[in-house]
């Protein structure tokens, strides 16, 4: 081997080490997230929102139990307690609709007894106030007929039904009779297992 050969192999071998160390420097950019790390944080999610659906299953089951259980008017309510209330509605309406001058006292607490809240005391202070006075100066005689009734609301404590009258009327001044007919909504309220009349509203 001569001396020109041993330079070129010596100028091959160097050739790496130079190059070795011009290499360019590193990037500053951090790392991308670790596969790893992002698996964790979709399990993480995943869990919590499976949490928060079984937590509104739970609920919602809850208040349909609640509803079909102990709630559901229907459970409450029947074909029975809708022909009481019926029958209520009915007796209270002639009651309220029918007096005589002779048998005044008597019709008046018939009435009352069909009767509750509010419109209790508005029946008494009326009565007294008005219809007793001209019942007795003008000899009038009502009676009242129900021609027809239904149920429009029923609920477990309450209810409300259309109701049908015929009312016939005569007095000192008109001693032929005069009938009328009408239709009354009659708002009804169950206390201590009874049906009682808290409005009267004619339709």
């Amino acid at each position: 081997m001569n001396v020109d050969d041993e330079t070129e192999d010596q100028t091959v071998v160097d050739a790496p080490a130079g190059a070795v160390g011009t290499a360019a420097p590193q990037s500053d950019k951090t790392p991308p997230e670790q596969p790893a790390a992002r698996g964790k944080i979709a399990v993480r999610v995943n869990v919590v929102a499976v949490i928060l659906v079984l937590l509104l299953l739970v609920s919602g089951g809850l208040a349909a139990w609640l509803y079909f259980t102990e709630y559901r008017p229907d459970r409450q309510t029947d074909n029975a307690a809708a022909q009481r209330a019926v029958a209520a509605a009915r007796e209270g309406t002639v009651a309220l609709l029918s007096y005589k001058p002779d048998t005044l006292e008597q019709d008046f607490t018939t009435a009352k007894s069909h009767l509750g809240g509010d419109f209790l005391d508005y029946y008494e202070k009326f009565t007294r106030e008005i219809v007793t006075k001209a019942a007795k100066e003008k000899s009038v005689t009502t009676s009242a007929k129900v021609v027809g009734a239904a149920v429009s609301e029923l609920r477990a404590d309450s209810a409300v039904v259309l109701v049908f009258v015929n009312q016939t009327t005569t007095s000192k001044d008109r001693p032929e009779p005069a009938m009328s007919a009408s239709s009354v909504l009659v708002s009804l309220t169950k206390a201590n297992g009874s049906w009682l009349i808290t409005k009267f509203e004619p339709v």
